[in-house]
């Protein structure tokens, strides 16, 4: 798993405190002064550091494993297998992956979200959107190793959700250990990334596509870049038309400590710095001692070279038991708005491996795993609410946007104690529409003397009942589902309390039957080994004929896939491609493969090639005999006669 940043910079600080610093280093390269920034997506707003990194055996993900759950992501999650420092609170997922922890302290069993199901992306994206936190910056490592398909799956789900709850992302570059970064990172914003700008959702500002990288200048050997080199990166992205965002050692300024000395140019260059603070600072006295030695000159400094300020904020962690019930947190809000800083970078949204997570988190022990040593929100003795940091985030927000007095005197509640009423059940609730394979929702709005926070819509089976989706919005569509298949459903409305309306009433409803003329794939979760600028794989099942997925150039093998959202019956594919005679005749070489859990995968049909024609319709056919228990089918290319790269306008499954 490499070097954290929590490991780094507790290394570096062993030899220096906070108040040590000295003399500025030397410019590397000139930089004209500009004036501050107006505000946009990162400038006056909070920004989530979003990692998105947590994979469950089974949940489909192409790198297969516990990712970030344990340590050996091979084994399951157990206290002798273990990678996290805090719990989440896992009321709000609507599925968990068992463990071998033993139950949580309330008899439920542990299991583990994994951020490779799009609920889990939309759940916490709500959370966002419910608390205040305007952007969030998708972490990305080196996408060039076993873990890059996964991280390529999690940027599509990230845009997803951002795009459906109203939320900016933007891709975070982390060099660490990134052994040919220079070349590298170029190819993958041009070939992949970059892709992603043409999103509603993508953050930028002063017009420009944001993208941060984190890690130049740091003084260790997971960091071994010359100025020169970092200086190049960063000029590249400027000349991309980026607003380039630096995550830099909080001695960039005077090149002691963390920093290597000599590198001034290099964050002289950025357009906004976001120095790191996790591991540097433990108090609300250390916070105070980094305001007056570090961030009131620090942020004159970026004042005098036209550079935004973008310090970090973070709870604390819960295993070090920091967060003093919220205190440390409020501390550092108080001296970075106070300061005058541009924005605010919270570290981190869901680094459940550092414990400085503000996402929903155990309160007590009865939410955390018999004997797994793992302490809870309350570990200091204070109650708090498991989504307390998500509030505290979005006052501290609030302050920074002036919508809020400054106050170094924390206005967040550990519990919302004054409010123990209910929003009233939502009404009305009916079905607005089904296919095959979903089943749209509505209901009428519940009140609340507070405020309604958003709706849980359940599964009923008898007297059990299942959460199957989230919503802030009166609708919701309920995908992957089962032809032919009764189904009910109900919803209820929650508050900022966590305050639980009773049901809605329920609905039943029955899925259409299955057709052999109906498309199983259109509008379908997919993923891929890999695509080229604004091709990426969704392209391939939204049912517009002249959109594509295509592969990188000139790297075969290559692979499409498609989740049908549960198991199936399958016996034909048609692939297509641009009916514009522009594409000119040409055979792929390609074979079919079905899994039912997204890992192991039998051929359906060998490896062949199939003749796409415009004169024809650019339309290849594969029948192979049905098969009622597939869930994820595949495309492998291993070859291209028109072009070097696989390529699909439209990736169609059929029943027969």
């Amino acid at each position: 798993m490499g070097v954290s940043r929590r490991t780094f910079i507790a290394t570096v600080l062993a030899g220096s405190a906070v108040g040590a610093l000295s003399s500025t280093q030397p410019v590397l390269a000139a930089t004209a002064t500009a004036a501050a920034s107006p505000p946009g997506d990162v400038v006056g707003k909070i920004t989530v550091g979003y990692q998105g990194w947590f994979a469950c055996a089974g949940d489909g993900a192409p790198i297969n494993g516990w990712w970030h759950w344990s340590q050996n992501w091979s084994q399951t999650p157990s206290p002798s297998n273990n990678a996290i420092k805090a719990w989440p609170d896992l009321r709000e997922y609507a599925r968990t992956y068992p463990t071998a922890y033993a139950n949580l302290g309330n008899g439920q069993p542990a299991g583990l979200f994994s951020s490779y199901d799009q609920q889990t992306v939309d759940t916490h994206f709500l959370w966002m959107q419910q608390n205040g936190c305007d952007t969030a910056a998708l972490q990305r490592f080196n996408p060039n190793s076993s873990e890059g398909p996964t991280r390529d799956a999690m940027a599509a789900k990230v845009r997803s959700s951002a795009e459906s709850h109203a939320r900016k992302f933007y891709i975070m570059y982390d060099v660490t250990g990134w052994t040919n970064m220079q070349s590298e990172i170029k190819a993958d914003w041009t070939n992949k990334m970059s892709a992603h700008t043409a999103s509603p959702a993508y953050a930028r500002q002063n017009g420009k596509p944001v993208v941060c990288v984190w890690g130049f200048g740091f003084n260790d050997s997971n960091h071994p870049w010359d100025a020169a080199t970092c200086l190049d990166v960063v000029n590249w992205f400027k000349g991309q038309g980026c607003y380039v965002i630096g995550g830099v050692p909080r001695e960039w300024r005077t090149g002691v400590g963390g920093s290597r000395a000599g590198y001034l140019g290099v964050y002289h260059a950025f357009n906004m710095l976001s120095p790191w603070m996790v591991g540097a600072i433990g108090t609300a006295a250390d916070s105070d001692s980094v305001y007056q030695n570090i961030n009131i000159p620090d942020q004159a400094d970026c004042n005098a070279n036209g550079i935004d300020y973008q310090p970090c904020v973070l709870p604390g962690d819960v295993s070090g038991r920091q967060r003093a019930h919220g205190d440390f947190m409020w501390r550092q809000f108080y001296n970075m708005v106070r300061v005058g800083a541009q924005g605010i970078y919270i570290s981190m949204f869901d680094e459940f491996g550092e414990g400085n997570q503000i996402a929903k988190t155990a309160e007590t022990q009865a939410m955390t795993p018999v004997g797994s040593g793992l302490l809870a929100l309350d570990e200091d003795g204070t109650a708090c609410s498991s989504d307390y940091y998500l509030r505290l985030t979005n006052d501290g927000g609030r302050m920074l946007k002036g919508q809020i007095a400054l106050t170094a005197t924390r206005p967040t509640a550990p519990v919302v104690g004054t409010d123990n009423q209910p929003p009233s059940a939502p009404g009305n609730l009916q079905v607005t529409g089904h296919s095959a394979t979903t089943v749209s929702l509505a209901w009428n709005p519940s009140t609340d003397n507070v405020g309604v926070t958003g709706y849980r819509v359940y599964q009923v089976a008898g007297s059990a009942s299942s959460l199957v989706g989230s919503t802030a919005a009166t609708a919701f569509t309920l995908t992957g589902l089962t032809p032919s298949t009764s189904y009910t459903f109900d919803v209820t409305a929650q508050d900022a309390a966590g305050n639980s309306s009773t049901p809605s009433n329920t609905v039943a409803v029955t899925t259409d039957a299955q057709t052999s003329n109906t498309n199983l794939a259109l509008h379908k979760a997919t993923s891929e080994s890999s695509h080229t600028q604004v091709y990426a794989s969704g392209n391939a099942v939204d049912g517009d004929a002249n959109s594509y997925w295509e592969s990188a150039n000139n790297a075969f093998p290559q692979w499409l896939q498609v989740d049908l959202g549960s198991a199936q019956s399958a016996g034909r594919v048609v692939l297509t491609l641009p009916p514009s005679t522009a594409w000119g005749a040409r055979t792929q070489t390609l074979s079919v493969l079905g899994s039912t859990d997204g890992s192991s995968f039998s051929t359906l049909v060998g490896s062949a090639g199939h003749t796409f024609d415009p004169a024809t319709g650019n339309t290849a056919t594969i029948t192979f005999p049905a098969t009622a228990n597939v869930r994820y089918l595949r495309l492998n290319f291993t070859a291209n006669t028109g072009w070097p790269a696989g390529q699909v306008s439209e990736f169609q499954v059929y029943a027969s």
